[in-house]
């Protein structure tokens, strides 16, 4: 049986596009140079994983010299809003408000972080009314 290819990034694909959005384009080496500052992986790994990611669309490259040189084909802000919102259908039915409960429930935030979470809601606010 086939298996399901999921619509939004794994775990591991989302450490590569972090990677590919932070320096807008890399080798497999260097994709694994900055991925192995925080745990070690193979080589062959992360070439694996890229040519996944190639054929799921969420990286483009292109031959220099003899390596391939990777980029990601979405924004992050593009690729985020579509992880969130495959996570507000499949696992809070839709609902907004128990989205922001859990995420406020898990992680905590600073007195710092709420304020800027209300200004962020404030600004939506203006500019839905504004429309």
């Amino acid at each position: 049986m086939a298996r399901h290819r999921q619509a939004t990034p794994t775990e591991v694909e989302m450490e590569i596009l972090q990677v590919l959005w932070e320096n807008q384009q890399s080798t497999v080496r260097e994709v694994v140079d900055v991925l192995n500052q925080s745990r070690p992986r193979a080589y062959t790994s992360i070439l694996s994983m890229l040519n996944v990611m190639y054929d799921k669309g969420l990286v483009e490259r292109e031959m220099r010299g003899r390596a391939h040189v990777y980029r990601a084909r979405k924004s992050r802000e593009s690729t985020l809003g579509g992880v969130i919102k495959d996570l507000l259908g499949r696992a809070f039915q839709g609902s907004t408000s128990s989205l922001i409960t859990q995420i406020l429930e898990q992680s905590k935030p600073s007195a710092a972080e709420l304020e800027e979470i209300r200004k962020t809601i404030e600004d939506w606010q203006d500019e839905e009314t504004a429309e």
